[in-house]
This record gives structure tokens, C-alpha cells and sequence, in this order.
């Protein structure tokens, strides 16, 4: 359970733990960001700005009004942030957003590198110093988006090594790996969608709304083409990860069908051999060739020769 507030000191912003005011400061704090708040927490943000902080369960809910809302004088917006993208197990975590008058407050159950590259970058020196609540807002929602791009680029690139594991001439290839790498990144280009497609409802929000200033919009025309282009990225990653799905599916039932080809043709090939011994199998009490010396030669040869020629004739049609 974490709870930090950023004030503007000095020309720059200071974190500091927990909303406990300096004597005579009678500033509002410029970000709150609440991780995994505890409901003291809760209740202490909601007294000192006036609002009501939604619960976990609220932030779950998928519908746009339940996401994006205005309520006393405050911008509610939900959004969907992809973390632990570098992980076999991606995660897609629900990331609340509020525009309080002067204060940014964000809720969240989860750490994305976003939020941990915007406060490192604070750290480092006064880049952000006297930021309002919105610029904070703009950087928090860039840094998603460029984290976004990094994972749509490292799909392209792990999809470009998979198709040519796939479609390479080495015979050795893991199959059952390969679907799993495929589904993985999938998995993760789904993700990173369904993220984009929040972030871009949440900047139509942001936009339509009139207390948003010039500056803010000037960024929010970029950040919606930069989604927007990302999305369309993401979309051909999808029939990327569809195509190599089909063509793994389709080479696994190609070595398949090989293997039955096989095991057909030598059944094909044994049978004549099958039949000449089975004849000279039979209990009947006259076969001419018992009492023959070279008879159980010939039958050896016949069996030999009965099996040869259908192979050599597989061969010359190409069957093997």
C-alpha cells in the first residue's frame, strides 16, 4: 500500500510519502497517486479534494459510463495499462485517473513501467518542475503510450524470428514451441489493443472537455494519432500472429501426413511378402513344394522380390 504526493517547491516538483501539508502550506498537492490503497487512504484522499475514490470492483467494470464520467467537479477516467509485458504471464491492470481543479489523483492495483519512468524522471532533476495536475496527466499517458510502441515493436521482432524458425529448412523445429512463442505474443498484441483502444476513448474524453487548456489539447491531437497509429500497428500483428498459427498448424498436419504416407506405404509394400508366406503357412497335408529342396529358398526370394518391386515403384512415382 502505497500513497505519494508530488507539491511544486523550489521550481520543481517533491514527492513526499502520505498528505500530511507543511506548516503554511496551504497549496493543494499537484499528484496523489494511491497504489493498492488501503480504505484510511481512501478516506483521506477523498476529505482533502472532495471526491469519491471508485473501489476495485468500480474499476473493473467495462462499460464507458462507468469509466468515463464527471462527477462534482471531477474527471473520472479508467483506463486499461499493460504491465509485466516481458513476462510469460502479461497482465492487463485497470488504472483510474482523476482531474480534481488542480490535483491528479491515479488509483491503481499495479506498478507499470510508466508510472516508475514518470517519477524517476521527476527524481532526476526539475523537467516537470511547476507542472499542473494536467502536464502530469499528459506525461503519465505519453510514457503508456510509448511503452506501448516498445512492446508493439518487440511483437514484430519476435514474430519475425518465429516466421523464420517456421519457414526455415531445418527439420528440427519445436512445433509445440513454436505455437507456444506464437500464442504468447498474440496473447500480448491482444493486450496491448485492448489497452489502446481505452487510452483512445479516454483522449476523445479528454478532448470534448471545455476546462481543458490549449496546451493540453495541442498534445492530446498527438497522443490520439500516435494510438491511433499503434493500433493499426497492433492490428497487423493480430493477422501476423493468425498467419503463423495457420502455417505452423498447417506444417505439423504436412510432417503428419508424412509419417501415415510412410507407415501406408510399407503396409502396401509387406503385404504381397504377407501372402506368399501365409500360403506357405497353410496346415494342408500336400504342398508340393515341402518336399522340394529349393522350395524354401524360392519362398524367401518371393518374399524378397515380392517386396522390392513395389518399393522401387513407390520410389519412381515419388510416393517416398
Amino acid at each position: 500500500m502505497v500513497l505519494k504526493e508530488f507539491r511544486t517547491a523550489d521550481g520543481r516538483l517533491v514527492c513526499r510519502d502520505g498528505l500530511v501539508p507543511s506548516p503554511g502550506d496551504s497549496a493543494r498537492p499537484v499528484w496523489i497517486d494511491l497504489m493498492e490503497p488501503s480504505p484510511e487512504e481512501e478516506r483521506q484522499v477523498e476529505a482533502s479534494l472532495g471526491i469519491d475514490v471508485p473501489t476495485h470492483e468500480e474499476m473493473q467494470e467495462i462499460e464507458a459510463s462507468s469509466r468515463l464520467y464527471e462527477e462534482d467537479g471531477a474527471l473520472f477516467m479508467t483506463v486499461s495499462v499493460l504491465h509485466k509485458a516481458t513476462t510469460d504471464a502479461p497482465e492487463s491492470s485497470a488504472v483510474t485517473f482523476i482531474l480534481a481543479k488542480d490535483t491528479l489523483v491515479t488509483l491503481r492495483y499495479a506498478d507499470p513501467l510508466p508510472f516508475q519512468a514518470l517519477t524517476r524522471k521527476i527524481e532526476r532533476g526539475p523537467g516537470l518542475g511547476g507542472g499542473s495536475a494536467e502536464t502530469i496527466l499528459m506525461g503519465l499517458l505519453e510514457q503508456i503510450v510509448d511503452r506501448l510502441a516498445d512492446i508493439m515493436e518487440a511483437c514484430v521482432a519476435d514474430l519475425e524470428a518465429i516466421s523464420r524458425e517456421v519457414f526455415g529448412d531445418d527439420g528440427s523445429r519445436d512445433h509445440k514451441l513454436v505455437l507456444r512463442r506464437v500464442g504468447r505474443v498474440g496473447d500480448l498484441a491482444t493486450k496491448a489493443k485492448d489497452s489502446l483502444l481505452s487510452l483512445n476513448r479516454m483522449v476523445l474524453f479528454l478532448t470534448a472537455q471545455t476546462r481543458v487548456g490549449k496546451e493540453t489539447r495541442t498534445r492530446l491531437k498527438t497522443l490520439s494519432r500516435d494510438v491511433l497509429s499503434i493500433t493499426e500497428h497492433a492490428t497487423f500483428v493480430a493477422s501476423k500472429v493468425t498467419f503463423l498459427l495457420d502455417a505452423t498448424l498447417g506444417l505439423i498436419n504436412i510432417e503428419q501426413n508424412n509419417i501415415i504416407k510412410i507407415f501406408s506405404v510399407a503396409a502396401v509394400a509387406f503385404l504381397p511378402p504377407t501372402l506368399i508366406a501365409s500360403i506357405y503357412g497353410m496346415n494342408f497335408r500336400v504342398l508340393p513344394e515341402l518336399e522340394w529342396p529349393f522350395g524354401y529358398p524360392l519362398a524367401l526370394g518371393l518374399m524378397v522380390l515380392s517386396a522390392v518391386l513395389p518399393f522401387l515403384y513407390f520410389k519412381r512415382k515419388g510416393w517416398l
